[in-house]
Parts: C-alpha cells; sequence; structure tokens
C-alpha cells in the first residue's frame, strides 16, 4: 500500500482513472434512466408515484383516450398547463380529504350497476357499495370520515321537469349508512314538512362530522337544510341555495342561487356569509351546474363544460367577488384539494 502523498506507479493510476470513469458513466446512465423514466410515467399516466398528498389538486380526468375519467393530480400552485399525474382509478364523480379518496362509479355494459368505493393513500380499496341511480356529487368531510353522495334516480338534470335526486351519507368509522336523507325529519319555518315530492342533493360537511349543510326541493322551491346526522333531522335556514360546499375555515357556504327562469341559464356561484347571512355574487357570470369546491379559504374552483364536446376545464374565481375566473386546470372535473 502506497504511503500518503507517495506518486502512484503509471499503471495503478491508469485503472484508477478507468474506474473513475466508469462509476461516473454508470451514475449518469442511472440519472438518466431515473429522469426518463419520471417523464415517461407522467406522459404514459403509469400511476406508481401517485399518492393522494397535502396541498394537491385532485380531479377526474377528461381527456379523451386510455386516461378518460381517471382520477388526476396536480400541485396546487401548478400552471394551468402543468401535466398531471394520473392514477389507475377511473371514476364518474370523486372527491379526496385527508388521504381518502371517494369514487363513484358504474359497471357493467348491458346493466349497469353504479358503485361507491373509498380507497386509503395507497389506493386500497377499503369500501364498495352498491347504490342507486346515476352518479352525481361526492363530497368528503374534512378529515376523511363521513362520505356523501348525491346520484339522479330519474331524469339527468336538475333543469329538467321530474328529476330526482337521492342524497347518501356513510360514516366510514362506524359504519353507519343513510341510504335516503329523504327519510331523516325536514323542519321548514319551524315546522315538520311532508311532501311527496321531496329531493335532497349537494351534502357538505362541517367540521365536527355530524352537522352538514345540503339543499331539499319541493313544489318548485328549494332550501338551504341544516343537518344533523344523529338526531336525522334537516332544519331549513335559507331559500334558494343549490349544491353548498364549506370553506375550508366553516364560515362561508358557495352555492349556485337561481337568478333566472331561463333553462340555459339559470344560475349564479355566490357566497353565503353564515354569521350575517350576508351574499355575495362571484365574478365568474357563467351559469354553472356543479357543486363548487374551495381551493383555499379566499378561491373557489368549479367545472364548466366545454361549448363543443362533453368535456370540461376547472376554474377558479375569489370568493370575495373580485377578480375574473382563471383558468386552474384544462379537461378536468370533480375538483378537491386534500386537507391533510
Amino acid at each position: 500500500m502506497a504511503e500518503a502523498g507517495a506518486e502512484l506507479p503509471r499503471d495503478n493510476r491508469a485503472k484508477i482513472l478507468i474506474s473513475s470513469i466508469a462509476v461516473l458513466l454508470v451514475v449518469a446512465v442511472a440519472a438518466g434512466v431515473t429522469a426518463f423514466l419520471g417523464r415517461s410515467t407522467k406522459r404514459a399516466g403509469i400511476s406508481g408515484g401517485f399518492t393522494v398528498a397535502a396541498g394537491q389538486l385532485t380531479y377526474r380526468s377528461m381527456v379523451q383516450g386510455p386516461d378518460f375519467g381517471k382520477v388526476v393530480e396536480l400541485p396546487t400552485g401548478a400552471a394551468s398547463n402543468a401535466v398531471p399525474m394520473v392514477s389507475s382509478v377511473q371514476c364518474e364523480r370523486s372527491y379526496t380529504a385527508s388521504g381518502v379518496l371517494l369514487c363513484l362509479q358504474s359497471e357493467g355494459n348491458l346493466i349497469s350497476q353504479p358503485y361507491a368505493e373509498v380507497y386509503n393513500s395507497s389506493f386500497k380499496q377499503i369500501k364498495k357499495l352498491a347504490i342507486t341511480g346515476t352518479p352525481n356529487r361526492a363530497r368528503l368531510s374534512a378529515d376523511g370520515r363521513m362520505a356523501a353522495w348525491t346520484t339522479f334516480v330519474t331524469g339527468d338534470s336538475y333543469t329538467q321537469p321530474g328529476a330526482s335526486t337521492r342524497a347518501s351519507i356513510l360514516d366510514l368509522k362506524t359504519g353507519a349508512y343513510v341510504d335516503s336523507l329523504e327519510n331523516f325529519n325536514s323542519y321548514v319555518d319551524g315546522k315538520l314538512y311532508k311532501a311527496v315530492d321531496i329531493n335532497i342533493w349537494g351534502v357538505t360537511f362541517t367540521a365536527d362530522d355530524n352537522t352538514f349543510y345540503a339543499t331539499m326541493g319541493s313544489n318548485g322551491n328549494t332550501w338551504l337544510m341544516k343537518g344533523d346526522f344523529k338526531a336525522q333531522t334537516l332544519t331549513s335556514l335559507r331559500e334558494n341555495v343549490e349544491c353548498p360546499s364549506l370553506s375550508p375555515d366553516g364560515t362561508r357556504l358557495v352555492f349556485k342561487k337561481r337568478v333566472s327562469d331561463d333553462i340555459r341559464h339559470p344560475w349564479r356561484f355566490t357566497v353565503l356569509n353564515l354569521a350575517t347571512m350576508q351574499e355575495t355574487p362571484l365574478a365568474e357570470t357563467r351559469s354553472v351546474d356543479d357543486q363548487a369546491a374551495w381551493l383555499d379559504d379566499n378561491t373557489v374552483m368549479y367545472a364548466v363544460p366545454h361549448d363543443d364536446d362533453p368535456g370540461s376545464d376547472l376554474y377558479a374565481v375569489p370568493a370575495d367577488g373580485t377578480g375574473v375566473p382563471r383558468l386552474l386546470a384544462p379537461n378536468g372535473m370533480s375538483p378537491s384539494v386534500t386537507s391533510g
């Protein structure tokens, strides 16, 4: 062994030089392969590195092709032209919270059976429940414990006469399940309300995993209802509120307000302050049929249908009525932001 500072023989120096070059080449090739695989994963939609992580915008892809309907993910601060990571889970409606994914989808060709499916952060299915109707809305409580969904039982649009909805809630911790919120006792103006045409839709949960808000429709009217899951009651708070969605801080609801009898442009997104009951119309003036979600405490997001195909794009707008709508992500619907 050569002493420190002693000159190595020429042949040994050559061997060391060749070995060093070989190591550098291996490292460079490995790095190149890793980078290439990373790009290929994003382009091809391989789900190897996909996780439901905090600070991620998660939504259903509307890109035509093999990834249509799959749940995809983007960092919340990503540009609108960023390439999303694509999962292997395909849904008709989806929502994520605290590492939980709620997915509504139908199986079968001749006879279609819809299901509510629940996945954990590793995309392992932990619950699958047969449901009735066409999937339309999906929601989770902020901690991922309470799951709710709305389906169309007859008809396929809130604007169509005779449309019938069914809203269901599942407690993923206890297993308590309510197939239809129409079985709850509903109170309007302090009186028990009974009618054969009651429809309930658009559930959104508060932080206590018991209280929720939803829309009840009957006899041409709609009400914002405050629900108590344990007591199985619904109490009216206000008329003309559809598809409410509670802000992360629990202080406001964004909802669809009916502003016109024109079936083509009936609604406008509006924010309701729950403390003052003051309404603020948002800068989005297009009539959008969606249960908006919250990107953060100051911004709401929603899907706007394309004019020339069945797809839609995700837009965001300030929740205080200022600003203008901006494109959040193209070719998407059912947006949510993971909360933990």
